[in-house]
């Protein structure tokens, strides 16, 4: 009995903290189409998820097109087949690269910011200040960074898969010879509709788990700073998982066929 003890207990708080959450993940979703709305709350939120986070997704597609050029030109050479960087530099940064990179990059920037902000609220008991101002914490706190991070994150990565297929474009036509007219030519032809649209969709997804993860566990925090340090640390792992588990699930729906 001992054994399957020892096997039961994870397995239950495993059951009981996807139980947690998802109950979390259907309040905040309800929050965001009942009034009242804190437009305030939203509108910082889609300066600190949005603009703020342009630089730094900007920066890693550009280098991620860049070298994905030089690997792909690489290996290409050894079936002289180098004519298919712009496509596959393309193709590779609008379905998985762009939207990956730019998901990662939002829960290491964004979620441990939130986890830590509301982390930190909820030690030096603001949160129930707004309880007792009559403010639902998931509606003030939440639902704005929620619905501000599904609304950001799919510009952001269209930004970042056009900045990774520039940088596979610079590199290809300085250094690896190409004609700057073919390359931009095969990387319009070679794009569909369906990789665009997957793409965004992959960003909505991604920024919606990125803030989620960072509320859930801000507001699940424990006291104290050592509370707060794990709160941010767990976020993001948590994030990062997610992101990627939902990446193989959306690529399996989108292009199983």
């Amino acid at each position: 009995m001992r054994f399957l003890a020892a096997i039961g207990r994870p397995v239950l708080g495993f059951l009981a903290a996807t139980g947690r959450f998802t109950l979390f993940v259907l309040e905040t979703f309800s929050h965001m189409f009942r009034p009242p709305f804190y437009m305030r709350e939203f509108g910082h939120a889609l300066l600190n998820i949005g603009y703020f986070s342009l630089p730094v997704v900007g920066l890693t597609a550009f280098f991620t097109g860049g070298a994905l050029a030089l690997q792909i030109y690489a290996g290409g050479a050894r079936f002289s087949a180098e004519a298919v960087v712009p496509q596959i530099v393309a193709i590779g940064m609008v379905r998985e690269l762009g939207p990956v990179l730019g998901g990662l990059m939002i829960a290491a920037r964004v979620t441990s910011s939130i986890a830590a902000e509301i982390a930190t609220m909820k030690v030096t008991e603001q949160i129930d200040a707004l309880v007792t101002l009559s403010t639902h914490p998931m509606k003030y706190l939440a639902a704005p960074r929620v619905l501000a991070a599904t609304v950001t994150v799919p510009i952001l990565v269209a930004i970042g898969d056009t900045i990774g297929i520039f940088g596979g474009y610079i590199v290809s036509t300085t250094r690896l010879g190409f004609n700057p007219a073919t390359y931009l030519q095969n990387t319009v032809d070679f794009l569909e509709l369906h990789d665009i649209v997957t793409s965004l969709v992959k960003g909505a997804a991604f920024g919606a788990i990125a803030a989620l993860m960072g509320c859930y566990y801000g507001m699940n925090s424990g006291r104290g700073a050592q509370g707060v340090g794990r709160a941010t640390k767990t976020s993001v792992v948590a994030a990062a998982v997610l992101i990627l588990a939902a990446n193989f699930l959306l690529t399996e729906v989108f292009f199983a066929g």
